[in-house]
């Protein structure tokens, strides 16, 4: 199994920064990416970004150009860098690892609260 352990969220203005760090332990052989996931209240979970362990990166739209993930395999580590944040980047946001077998993000750390002030 692999535990996700997440640190980082808090609050900031917006236009400002932030970063998320995610580190994985236990099984980590069993996960070929890590990514970020958050959730906005009253919406459902929506994917971030992840990088794979060959460092392939996707972001959803309304973030491409704004963050930034990075990943160090060697430490089973992420980061998301958030840079010029708007309110609506507000939410919950969590760490997630995705299965090397299934193909499937299922494992989830606790999660972590930004918020953008204005």
């Amino acid at each position: 199994q692999v535990q996700l352990v997440e640190s980082g969220g808090g609050r900031v203005q917006a236009g400002g920064s932030l970063t998320l760090s995610c580190a994985a332990s236990g099984n980590i052989i069993e996960i070929n990416a890590m990514g970020w996931y958050r959730q906005a209240p009253g919406q459902q979970r929506e994917l971030v970004a992840y990088i794979t362990s060959t460092n392939i990166t996707k972001y959803t739209n309304s973030v491409r150009g704004r963050f930034t993930i990075s990943g160090d395999n060697t430490k089973a580590t992420v980061s998301l860098q958030m840079n010029s944040v708007k309110r609506e980047d507000t939410a919950i946001y969590f760490c997630a690892a995705r299965d090397r077998m299934t193909g499937v993000f299922e494992t989830w750390g606790q999660g972590t609260q930004v918020t953008v002030s204005s």
